[in-house]
């Protein structure tokens, strides 16, 4: 029991204990001879006035009551002394696995109410198969006296068993081999009453799993800074739980921790000057604070996956060694219908099978290699890391990825390739689940059918008029020439024209003079 401020269990503090088993003898035998010579007499007689708060036929909730029942059935003073004994009694019961207290919060009262849930003691096989349980019992009472308290537990080993175990086969009928259940009628008002009766599925609703990912006050305020401004203002979610409640949605939003949502209620302007939480500035922060965080684990992830490299480059000459000495590594092989075709810069380097089957088994940086006649460039092969170590896309497919880029560069389609577009890419391939060679050959065909369609399109539209009833440009005549519109001047034709030209010369010279 975790009680750092003794003033929040006392005497006066209600309690309930509830339960969903009883206690035969082996369990009775179990607490007295297993678990007493672990956690004390007391501890087992704490354990059993609580049992004793309901009726043993009965299961569910006791009634609340004052702890001060428990002080003075206990014969303890309800003093400082008295709780710090009664709390470390109940830390062993919970310790050994007997019970799990829990503390419920009452806003209307300012007051804790304490709930202790009882565990049913294991049985002799799971309680000596559990190793921490039976080491401890040994350090207690000794290795002999363990192993003659396990074998009194067992009637076998002190008698023989009658037939040996290989030969017996079970016989039992099953359950639909005798009853025959009605089951095309649903009686609802029975199953809603059973649900309204059970307690367990009182205890085991949607609640618990809202409450393992929610923070509540005593988590937030116990590390929120006592200096702080806004200290005052993170007081009042103790009673706000409309307040506390707009805290863990953000937290569940974006995967803080409790320490980031201190830091986070700590800043400037999240509060109002009336103590209301503002919505809008929270989720501006914490979404700051949720990509610092993911880049920071993208960056950790990155240089974790340079150091095994370069690890694995270290040990790549006993690796070869043992490859060459064993059988050679296993090359997958591409379908034909799958081939994608050959690079204008490779064509003269290897046929169309021997790309594929580059695309298919070699790794990226090794195929960057092959597309640069020098050294890969830091910001390609930034670009492509990323992809590989926070995106996990397979390798084939990021070869794929390389191909298309350096096609689209060729074709002209992109003038360079930068991180942006390769990222945009890289995740549609991940929404898309493109996770092998063949879903990624087939998504960049279809993307060349897209970027076909939308250039059609764009033609289509340049050719389109717009504009209705305006008149059309006048078609200006062109002198064509003769000679290529019929057949070749003969020569009666051509004296002809140089007769009719000495004639003209010969008027206009008339016409001067």
């Amino acid at each position: 029991m975790r009680m750092k401020n003794l003033h929040h269990y006392t005497e006066h503090h209600r309690y309930c204990v509830y339960r969903e088993f009883g206690l035969s003898a082996l369990d009775d035998r179990m607490l007295t001879g297993a678990y007493q010579p672990m956690v004390g007499a007391f501890a087992v007689g704490l354990y059993r006035l609580l049992f004793q708060h309901l009726p043993g036929e009965q299961v569910g909730y006791s009634p609340l009551e004052q702890q001060r029942r428990l002080f003075m059935t206990l014969g303890l003073e309800p003093s400082e002394k008295g709780r710090k004994y009664l709390v470390e009694q109940a830390s062993k019961l919970e310790a050994v696995g007997l019970l799990q207290t829990s503390r419920l919060y009452i806003p209307e009262n300012d007051d804790y109410i304490y709930e202790y849930e009882l565990q049913p003691p294991l049985s002799p096989a799971e309680f000596f198969r559990t190793q921490h349980l039976t080491l401890l019992l040994r350090d207690k009472i000794g290795k002999f006296a363990v192993l003659s308290l396990r074998s009194g537990f067992s009637a076998v080993e002190n008698g023989d068993a009658p037939y040996p175990a290989a030969n017996k086969e079970n016989i039992s009928v099953p359950f639909y081999d005798i009853f025959e259940l009605n089951t095309h009628v649903i009686d609802y008002e029975l199953e809603q009453a059973l649900s309204e009766v059970s307690t367990t599925a009182q205890r085991t609703g949607t609640n618990d799993a809202a409450e393992e990912n929610s923070l509540n006050y005593a988590d937030i305020i116990l590390r929120f800074p006592r200096e702080s401004v806004n200290r005052r203002h993170v007081e009042q979610l103790r009673f706000d739980h409309e307040q506390l409640g707009i805290v863990n949605y953000v937290v569940n939003k974006f995967n803080l921790s409790v320490q980031d949502v201190c830091r986070l209620l700590d800043e400037d302007d999240i509060f109002s000057p009336q103590g209301q939480l503002i919505l809008d500035d929270l989720q501006h922060k914490a979404s700051m604070q949720f990509r610092q965080t993911k880049k920071r684990h993208e960056q950790q992830t990155v240089q974790a996956a340079k150091v095994v490299a370069l690890r694995q480059h270290m040990e790549e000459p006993e690796r070869k060694e043992k490859e060459d000495s064993g059988e050679p590594p296993l090359e997958h092989g591409v379908q034909m219908e799958y081939y994608v075709e050959v690079p204008p810069q490779f064509m003269t380097k290897c046929d169309i099978h021997q790309y594929n089957m580059m695309l298919r088994n070699e790794p990226y940086t090794r195929l960057l290699q092959t597309f640069f006649p020098g050294a890969v460039p830091d910001n390609l092969i930034d670009i492509f890391e990323k992809i590989d170590l926070s995106y996990k896309l397979p390798g084939e497919v990021i070869n794929v990825l390389i191909h298309y880029l350096m096609a689209l560069l060729v074709s002209g389609g992109e003038q360079r390739i930068n991180r942006n577009f390769v990222e945009a890419i890289a995740s549609n391939m991940l929404l898309k689940q493109v996770n092998s060679y063949e879903k990624a050959v087939q998504y960049i065909r279809d993307q060349a059918k897209v970027k076909g369609k939308q250039a059609a399109g764009a033609a289509g539209t340049r050719t389109r008029t717009y504009g209705k009833g305006t008149k059309a440009k006048p078609e200006i005549p062109i002198v064509q020439d003769i000679s290529t519109d019929g057949d070749a001047v003969s020569e009666e034709e051509f004296e002809e024209m140089m007769r009719f030209a000495q004639q003209m010369q010969a008027s206009k010279q008339k016409g001067t003079s």
